[in-house]
């Protein structure tokens, strides 16, 4: 029974102080009440701090953006759930990130597996594989990136906001109830002691009421004084936040030149490899004639411009290569063939531009 009427009273203060804020609060609004200014220095602090937690807001906010751009669309639908996105559930309530494949994965697998389709020993497939390899390097290096930028930049800067910036929000809010109720003491005062001038009130209440009310201020006073400086060396302390995101910042720019970097170089690698590739492909007067050059056409190869020991042969089906040894064939283009060193009914030396290669006889129709 006690402890309800103490609960009881404790409610009853508690509607009692935030009705006196209230009050308070509206006549400093309309002008019928005075309001305690803090010093200029401790405004600056408090307008450092606003403008700290705006800008750190933002910034973690395009960062996530670039590092996870369009995240709604890995999110599970509550129309459509898949069997994806009841993996993506269970990994979320284990508190475990289940990686997706990005979309230089996906462009690079599917990459590959065209070239592996079209053939592996074909100019064009093994380009597709190389340039596919080329893009999963990619795809891990900007998994990389994502994960060092989140560590160093994106995850400090979250913590500051969620730890540091929430203790000072939630420190100036219990500042500004100490100053409504330190003004509102203040005008209790003043309204006791204007009564002492009216002959109708009892001097001993009056006199009551005004050591009442001083005796309030004073600890009013000694509450807003202990909560303003509480408030004023967390406000402080955001010269130390910036420090710390100074160095964040720092990280997050060499993960990013790093990063870059990193793919310069794979392209600059990839090119070196394909240059070298596509040389084999360039025609007898050094013009580059693509992945599957052009063969000449018979004008072009008069029949007294061949030896003896060399003909024209018509490609009837196409024909993929299967080692470094064999020339792959296109259906319709016209080569040149000739007798290998070893004799052999089966097979020929073809030749088109600047590749040479074994080819079977049953894939070619002799021209002349």
């Amino acid at each position: 029974m006690d402890f309800s009427m103490k609960s009881i009273k404790g409610l009853a203060a508690e509607a009692a102080t935030a009705f006196s804020r209230a009050v308070q609060y509206t006549e400093e609004k309309l002008g019928t009440s005075e309001k305690t200014e803090l010093d200029a220095h401790f405004d600056g602090l408090a307008l450092r701090a606003d403008r700290t937690k705006h800008w750190t807001e933002r910034l973690v906010s395009r960062t996530d953006a670039v590092l996870q751009p369009n995240p709604s669309s890995q999110k599970p639908s509550i129309f459509k759930f898949s069997d994806t996105r009841v993996e993506d559930y269970f990994f979320e309530k284990l508190d475990k990130k289940r990686e997706h494949p990005s979309n230089l994965d996906l462009l690079g697998q599917d990459m590959i597996d065209a070239g592996a389709d079209i053939g592996s020993g074909t100019p064009y497939g093994s380009a597709l594989i190389k340039i596919g390899q080329a893009q999963q390097r990619l795809g891990a290096a900007e998994r990389e990136f994502v994960r060092s930028a989140m560590t160093t930049y994106v995850t400090p800067l979250k913590r500051f906001l969620d730890g540091d910036m929430k203790t000072i929000v939630k420190e100036r809010k219990i500042l500004e109830n100490k100053r409504l109720d330190l003004d509102a003491c203040k005008s209790r005062l003043r309204k006791a002691r204007s009564m002492e001038s009216q002959a109708n009130l009892k001097p001993d209440m009056i006199q009551r009421e005004i050591q009442q009310a001083e005796t309030e201020l004073r600890i009013s006073q000694a509450e807003f004084d202990r909560q303003a400086e509480i408030t004023r060396l967390l406000l402080e302390g955001i010269s130390s936040a910036h420090a710390n995101h100074l160095r964040c910042l720092s990280d997050f720019v060499e993960a990013q030149a790093s990063f870059y970097n990193q793919c310069q170089q794979f392209m600059v690698d990839l090119q070196k490899e394909l240059s070298s590739s596509t040389n084999l492909a360039r025609g007898g007067k050094g013009t580059y004639t693509g992945l599957y050059p052009s063969s000449p056409s018979p004008s072009d190869m008069p029949l007294n411009s061949l030896p003896d020991d060399k003909k024209r042969a018509r490609v009837l089906y196409n024909y993929e290569a299967y080692d470094s040894s064999e020339l792959p064939l296109t259906a319709d283009e016209v080569i040149v063939v000739s007798p290998l060193p070893v004799p052999d009914a089966d097979w020929m030396m073809g030749e088109r531009g600047g590749q040479k290669g074994k080819v079977p006889m049953a894939y070619l129709e002799l021209l002349n």
